[in-house]
């Protein structure tokens, strides 16, 4: 099959051709039709993910139709079309038979833990447990969205934040998951702020439900900003770019018991940075990790999309090539598009 091959952290990927997977006795391969290119991907070519060993292939993003299947797959057959989290539990350990599989203490990441789905395969463990069968009105690029973007911030907003209607939920960082995470919470009936660097990010915001931006390098006071768009802070605030800036902000601008979700990657320079715990002591102010998605939780994000209130389908941006790939990839840290960048050629 084709590939994108890293073979070194922090120089150009590339495509060449490597074996196909094979499925395990408990697992399936997926035929790939579309798969999101995300900035955990580039934190991964960069080589702040302790996991990835090289040669790696990255992607984890994914949609596609199910080309295999093992022995011990009950669930699933080949030709279903599916999607799958980011992160897949194990079955086994305590958290997985609570839930939790977002959290599962053996968990495999597609294009972290092994290899992932900028190729024409990709292998998945755990069938039964971990995929999620998509609707069929919905396509792959969509689809793609949600195993990482749209399904974290799903969780990061409902299950995580808690936004209830009426209360005030401020985003920082306009990317796939800030956009997302405005799209859930104005659905849920809350009111959002959003900020960024980027007008054109901060009008698509707009056209999502933000009911207030603010430009981040023009806003001489983005804390200040945002507590007087508020009336007195955000009931719910999350970092959705994961940078320490950000981090801190999203904290700051806190009204007194509310609740921070760092949903953004916090990694390399960013992986410690301070936080104002005075204020959170102060302010009995709670602070949440948002890591993914069960499978078992798709089905309340999937309700919404079939009913309207949600529509993903918003947020696909460009549509591009396997071979277009490792620059999209490189790039990523530079230049974020408007919406997400998916790969739905593959020359299958």
């Amino acid at each position: 099959m084709r590939a994108v091959l890293i073979e070194k952290f922090r120089t150009p990927p590339t495509l060449v051709s490597v074996d196909d997977p094979a499925p395990t006795p408990g697992g399936c391969v997926i035929k790939v039709e579309a798969t999101g290119v995300c900035r955990s991907d580039w934190h991964g070519w960069m080589g702040h993910d302790a996991d990835i060993v090289l040669p790696h292939v990255p992607g984890h993003e994914l949609a596609g139709v199910i080309a295999a299947v093992g022995g011990h797959v009950r669930r699933w057959k080949v030709g279903d079309r599916v999607t799958v989290p980011f992160v897949g539990g194990c079955g086994s350990c305590p958290e997985c038979h609570a839930g939790d599989q977002q959290v599962c203490r053996n968990q495999f990441q597609p294009g972290f833990t092994h290899w992932g789905s900028f190729a024409e395969y990709v292998a998945i463990e755990g069938a039964d447990l971990n995929l999620v069968a998509l609707p069929d009105e919905m396509d792959f690029a969509t689809a793609a969205s949600l195993g990482c973007r749209f399904a974290t911030s799903f969780r990061a907003v409902v299950d995580q934040g808690r936004a209830s209607a009426g209360e005030w939920v401020a985003v920082h960082g306009c990317g796939g998951v800030g956009l997302s995470a405005i799209m859930i919470a104005t659905a849920v009936g809350a009111n959002v702020v959003a900020i960024d660097i980027s007008n054109e990010k901060l009008a698509l915001a707009r056209e999502l439900g933000a009911v207030a931006t603010i430009n981040a390098t023009t806003a001489p006071d983005v804390v200040g900003a945002v507590m007087e768009a508020t009336d007195g802070g955000a009931h719910v605030s999350l970092d959705a770019l994961g940078h320490s800036a950000t981090c801190a902000n999203s904290i700051l601008n806190l009204r007194r018991r509310g609740r921070h979700v760092q949903v953004g990657l916090m990694l390399g320079e960013h992986s410690r940075p301070e936080l104002p715990m005075g204020k959170v002591i102060a302010h009995e102010l709670e602070i949440y990790g948002s890591h993914g998605m069960q499978a078992h939780r798709y089905g309340a994000m999937l309700d919404m999309v079939r009913s309207g209130k949600l529509d993903p389908k918003r947020l696909v941006g460009a549509r591009i090539g396997l071979d277009q790939a490792p620059a999209a990839l490189m790039e990523m840290d530079r230049f974020q598009a408007v919406g997400a960048t998916v790969i739905t050629e593959f020359g299958h």
